[in-house]
């Protein structure tokens, strides 16, 4: 029997999942499906790569199966809301909804709807319109337009995830989050409203900011350090901040990462890279605030198939993207925040595999990743580039 179905998850998914050979439910789909199932709010924090995307889109389409026979009931908006905090998030997530969504039997449930800012608002207003669909994806500020204009009720709405609950209710989305939190909590039923809020961490002023639609939710978690112990190796090398594109370059050319995802704090960072690495013959793309859809898109699928293999992108942009095989993530900048530390190294060593985090940082920053061992609980193994090579650090006599 398939793992999944003795937690109650329909055989129509199993034999879905079972196409990817997902058999056996990760720890946080074992601790959080069973009492979503059940209709109890769940907020739950497990390391990046264990499955949460499964772990709430599973129970929320499987409750749209439910009492569907005969004649469907009068369309009162979407039954199931999935916010999360970028584009590229709400793409992802999309896909899977498609990829379950797609399983046969499942015909009676109507097609889904991408509600981000980034689309013809017209379009999504005429999807919204004449699709009817039970499932939306989309970010807080393109949901809370579509409401206050009158076009998106959350009158039917049985389901709601939060996706990366801490980036929604960090400084630059709060505001948005929560006027649409209160909307909700207005335009919906917060008494069989099942929400599931999710990240790698969650902190408790996640639940303070989120209050209006958390009341009564039961807080899960996992060992959030397991992968970034057990299957994520961390470096450390040491460069002067006007080097690091460089070093980096030389790194590139010394290691020869398979797939490599390159982290700056900010956008205007990024790009800057990008253009030091193309002048140095490397073939990088970008995926930061300023680009237009079209290109971070392109970029995007560039990167995921194969004909780049060096993606740099912002913090914010890659909230969240599950990209397969990145063996190596490299922070240009070294922040004091573990949550920060713990997204950036959660893009590699995902789905079982063994992944690489190096970080590239001047003698400040060196100290703050010191700091960032001890909290973490990690290794950071000292590196250095020596005669095309990637080398332990010769002891000082």
């Amino acid at each position: 029997m398939n793992d999944f179905d003795s937690m109650g998850i329909l055989p129509v998914f199993t034999k879905r999942l079972a196409g990817r050979s997902i058999t056996r439910p990760t720890a946080v789909q074992r601790l959080a499906i069973p009492p979503l199932l059940e209709g109890q709010s769940v907020v739950f924090r497990s390391a990046t790569g264990t499955g949460k995307t499964l772990t709430f889109l599973l129970p929320a389409i499987q409750g749209l199966l439910g009492g569907r026979d005969g004649d469907p009931p009068p369309y009162r908006g979407p039954e199931v809301l999935v916010c999360a905090p970028t584009l590229e998030l709400c793409s992802q997530i999309k896909g899977e909804l498609d990829f379950l969504l797609g399983a046969e039997g499942i015909a009676r449930v109507p097609a889904s709807a991408l509600l981000i800012g980034s689309m013809n608002l017209n379009r999504q207003i005429e999807g919204l319109r004449k699709g009817k669909p039970l499932v939306a994806v989309g970010n807080p500020g393109r949901i809370l337009l579509l409401a206050k204009m009158g076009k998106l009720s959350f009158r039917g709405l049985r389901f709601l995830v939060l996706d990366e609950a801490d980036r929604l209710t960090a400084p630059e989305c709060r505001e948005e989050t929560a006027d649409l939190a209160r909307a909700i909590a207005r335009g919906s039923n917060p008494e069989s409203l099942v929400v599931a809020a999710c990240s790698a961490t969650v902190s408790p002023k996640t639940g303070e900011h989120l209050r209006p639609l958390l009341e009564g939710a039961i807080l899960l978690e996992t060992d959030e350090q397991e992968i970034l112990r057990e299957r994520i190796e961390h470096w450390a090398i040491f460069s002067e901040g006007r080097r690091k594109a460089r070093t980096l370059a030389s790194f590139l050319a010394a290691a020869r990462p398979k797939k490599v995802l390159v982290f700056t704090g900010r956008a205007y960072d990024a790009g800057k890279t990008v253009s030091a690495l193309r002048q140095r013959k490397i073939a990088a793309a970008g995926l930061f605030s300023g680009m237009d859809k079209g290109e971070r898109k392109a970029a995007l699928e560039r990167f995921r198939s194969g004909k780049t293999d060096v993606l740099v992108s912002s913090d914010l942009a890659a909230r969240g993207l599950d990209i397969p095989g990145i063996s190596h993530v490299v922070a240009l900048d070294v922040g004091e925040s573990p949550e920060a530390y713990i997204h950036r190294a959660g893009r590699t060593g995902r789905a079982g595999n063994r992944g690489v985090m190096v970080c590239i940082g001047d003698e400040i920053e060196m100290h703050r990743l010191a700091a960032l061992e001890k909290k973490l609980g990690i290794k950071v193994f000292p590196k250095e580039l020596y005669d095309g090579r990637v080398c332990v650090p010769a002891p000082i006599e």
